[in-house]
This record gives structure tokens, C-alpha cells and sequence, in this order.
């Protein structure tokens, strides 16, 4: 997920978060390609992943009924879906996809190359905000062509979710989370020691691992690829300096735990059981650990990322693309941007349609109020932020150290080139780190980086 830097980002939206990206549906384009009668034309969209509770679906199908009543022209199915780079294009050739899906923001540039997604340009143009949008985000949802390929959405930043409960537990104020990683080893430390439990853990894989220890690199101020995306920096003092920490941490603290082996569902779910004590993730992640993990609310603490010295430090940013299938019609791709319109983007920009949502969501019992980075300028989300500050229903004096960090941090873009097989060959380097404690950081940096020039230079 990719997005270019602008410290104007750091302004936190708290917009009402709906679904994150879900598992696939038997239920395809093929579908979504007849017309149904007056209704005129159908399409599907991406709606839920597996998993999640009953009211999530229910708050789904309700903004889609709401849609139709609006549209009376467009039928409207929600499905399961799930973003997953390795089956996408067979997911496409073989008419198994939604009409329109998020895609992230470092995809984006590849899909449109490769026209797997649709151009809808006029149809973006002629939405009344479209010459709103923050001009960083919106440069995310753009081929190299300069054409607009979906509504930018859900822009995060990373912070420390730290669980509350665990804190107490070792002795330490969940109000006074870590400000430093010198602070998170040792809280980390305290926490196994105290609970019994993984003070820390990292992500490892499905590409994961190498987001995250970007992520770690950028919060030391160091990078793993030049500013045009044409040379490997990973073998860097920053990401070298990082491994150290996440070794000394596995072996010398044994703050880690023995599981090496999480991605984001896994790590989701072992963080709402208890299970960790603190772990790197989106801004945003608060929405899927209450509707697909039941995490407890009273638990949850969202901490901004530490950083280090340097001038040059920042947090990762990133986000998703609302884009339209490749295969659909012209009349399904103006419905579709139509839906992401209503479902995605009004409510950052109108404050009676995030009411309207926030209700539908507070009604199903469903978090309003995650944090997230603002989509367009900072009056429009000031306007929705005082709209919708009576609906939150999520634990916002939990997330102050977050909320009120990330104003000073720079947000940094993910790796513009080959970002997902970079972040590929970085997650071995990870996976030998945390289960070799004789593993030679400096030879595994100077390999992957060599692994990732050829990448680069292909």
C-alpha cells in the first residue's frame, strides 16, 4: 500500500471504518455482467472477509439496500473477497472477481499496466469533490499513464498496538505505552517475564514480514530502495540496526515468544486472545480485531510508532484503491464508482453521509471512529470530525499517544518499485533472524539487497 510523502497527512482522520479486505466469492463477475430485469444493471462488490461476525454482513447488506433505494437503476450484491497478489490475475481470467474490490495502494501502478483494472477517470472527474482530494492520496489510485483507477481509501499509518490488559499484568501504565524501541524491548521484556506471554511480536510472512521490517527501517530512518525505485538500498545500518534489536529481543531477552511464523490474520487473532503484548500494524486495524476477533475493547491501546534519532525517520503509510474489474461494462464501472462513492468515500468528505453510516454501524454494533489518515484537506475532515464526534464508540482515550503523535511524524510511501517482491525476500531474511540465533545479519542484508537489485534492474 503506497502513498507519496506529505507531511499534511499526518492529520488524523477518525471517519467511520467499514470492512477490510475479504475472502473470495463463489459468486464472480460472471454474475455481475447480466442485467436484472428494470433494475437495469448489477454488480457485485466486495463486502466482507470469512470470518467476520454476523453484524458486520448485516451493516453491509444494509448500506447496500440504502444504495438501491437511492439507485433504483443498479442492483447491488455484496460478496467475500480477499486481495491476494498470487491468484488475482487467475481470479480475473477466470470472471471469479466482484465487479469492484480494493486493491492496495503499491498494486495499483502494476494492475493498470497490465489492464486488470478499469480506467474510470470521467466517471472520478465528474464526482463534485473530485478536485478535493489530498493530491498525495489521490496520486495512489493513478496509472504511469496519469489515468485514475478506483477512489483512494482507508489511508493509514503504522502505530504500536499494545493490549492494556498485559500491561497491567507486568506492572507497567497502559497510558504511558513505550515512546522509544529502548522502552519496547524493555516493556517487551517485562511483559514475558510478568505474563508469561510474547512482550512483542513481528510479522514474518505472505510479504508481511519484509512490510513490517520496512517499516521498522523507515522508524530508524533508514530506506530499502532510492527515491525512483531503480537502486536497493535494504542492506542499509537502519535495517541492520533493526534485525539486532528483533534478535536480541527472540534470544537474548526471549521477549518474542517461540511462534515465528505470523502473518496479519494470525497475528490479529493471537493479539485479541491475549497472546501479545505489542506488535506493528495499520492505524486502522482496531475495525478487523472487533468484527472478525472480538477483541475486548477495554484491552486495546494504540500507541504512535517510535522513532529514532535521525532526521530522516517517519512511519510507513499506506492505503487501498476502490477499483473496478477490467472485464466490467462501461454502465458497470459508473455503477460500481457510483457504490464506492456512497460506501467508501462519502463519508470522508460529507458529514451527513458519515452520520448516516456511523448510525447503520453504531445500530449493528460495529466500531465507528478508527483512526485513519484523511483522504482529502484538512477543513473537509475537520467538518466530518465534529459530525461525527457524538457516534464514536470506540476507545479513542486508548489511542491518544496515536492520535496526537502522528501530527509530528512524516509518513513515508512504501517501496515504489516491486514492492511486494522486495517485501518477498526481505521476509526470509526476518524468518532466519528470529529462528537462527547464529544467523550473520550483515551476509543476509547483503544478499537480499543483491536479490532485490536484479528485481530492480530487470
Amino acid at each position: 500500500m503506497r502513498i507519496h510523502r506529505r507531511r499534511g497527512l499526518a492529520a488524523l482522520a477518525t471517519a467511520a471504518s467499514l470492512a477490510s479486505l475479504s475472502a473470495l466469492s463463489a459468486c464472480g463477475n460472471s454474475d455481475s455482467q447480466s442485467n436484472e430485469g428494470d433494475k437495469g444493471v448489477s454488480i457485485t462488490v466486495e463486502g466482507w472477509r470469512p470470518g467476520d461476525e454476523k453484524a458486520t454482513i448485516d451493516a453491509v447488506k444494509q448500506q447496500a439496500a440504502a444504495f438501491m433505494k437511492q439507485n433504483s437503476g443498479i442492483t447491488v450484491k455484496p460478496v467475500e473477497w480477499a486481495w491476494d497478489a498470487t491468484t488475482f490475475a487467475t481470479q480475473l481470467a477466470g470472471n471469479q472477481l466482484p465487479t469492484t474490490f480494493r486493491v492496495p495502494f503499491t498494486d495499483t501502478k502494476g494492475l493498470a499496466e497490465r489492464h486488470q483494472i478499469a480506467d474510470v477517470t470521467k466517471y472520478v472527474d465528474a464526482l463534485p469533490y473530485s478536485g478535493e482530494f489530498n493530491p498525495s492520496v489521490l496520486a495512489a489510485a493513478k496509472g504511469t499513464d496519469g489515468k485514475i483507477y478506483g477512489l483512494p481509501t482507508d489511508v493509514y499509518g503504522i502505530g504500536l498496538s499494545y493490549n492494556r490488559q498485559l500491561f497491567k499484568q507486568a506492572g507497567l501504565d497502559p497510558d504511558d505505552p513505550p515512546a522509544t524501541w529502548d522502552e519496547v524491548r524493555a516493556d517487551a521484556k517485562l511483559i514475558a517475564e510478568k505474563t508469561g506471554q510474547p512482550g512483542y511480536v513481528q510479522m514474518t510472512n505472505d510479504n508481511t514480514g519484509g512490510w513490517m521490517l520496512t517499516t521498522l527501517t523507515y522508524a530508524l530512518g533508514g530506506r530499502m530502495e532510492s527515491e525512483d525505485g531503480k537502486t536497493a538500498t535494504v542492506d542499509n545500518p537502519q535495517t541492520e540496526q533493526g534485525l539486532q534489536m528483533l534478535h536480541d529481543m527472540r534470544w537474548v531477552d526471549h521477549s518474542m515468544g517461540s511462534n515465528t511464523n505470523y502473518v496479519w490474520a494470525s497475528i490479529n487473532q493471537a493479539f485479541a486472545a491475549g497472546k501479545v503484548g505489542m506488535y506493528m500494524s495499520g492505524s486502522d486495524v482496531y475495525t478487523s480485531l472487533v468484527t472478525t476477533n472480538d477483541v475486548d475493547p477495554s484491552t486495546y491501546g494504540l500507541a504512535a510508532l517510535p522513532l529514532g534519532s535521525g532526521s530522516d525517520t517517519g512511519i510507513l503509510g499506506g492505503g487501498s484503491v476502490a477499483a473496478v474489474s477490467a472485464k466490467a461494462t462501461p454502465e458497470q464501472a459508473a455503477a460500481a464508482v457510483k457504490w464506492n462513492d456512497f460506501y467508501r468515500e462519502a463519508k470522508n468528505y460529507d458529514p451527513d453521509a458519515a452520520v448516516a453510516q456511523a448510525k447503520i454501524l453504531r445500530a449493528s454494533d460495529q466500531p465507528v471512529g478508527t483512526p485513519a489518515l484523511p483522504t482529502f484537506d484538512q477543513a473537509t475532515w475537520q467538518k466530518v470530525q465534529t459530525a461525527l464526534d457524538p457516534h464514536v464508540n470506540v476507545p479513542l482515550d486508548h489511542m491518544t499517544s496515536f492520535t496526537q503523535g502522528v501530527f509530528d511524524q512524516e509518513l513515508i510511501p512504501e517501496p515504489s518499485a516491486q514492492t511486494q517482491s522486495l517485501y518477498g525476500i526481505l521476509d526470509s531474511v526476518v524468518q532466519k533472524v528470529l529462528t537462527d540465533e547464529n544467523a550473520d545479519i550483515g551476509q543476509l542484508l547483503h544478499d537480499a539487497n543483491d536479490q532485490a537489485q536484479q528485481l530492480l534492474s530487470s
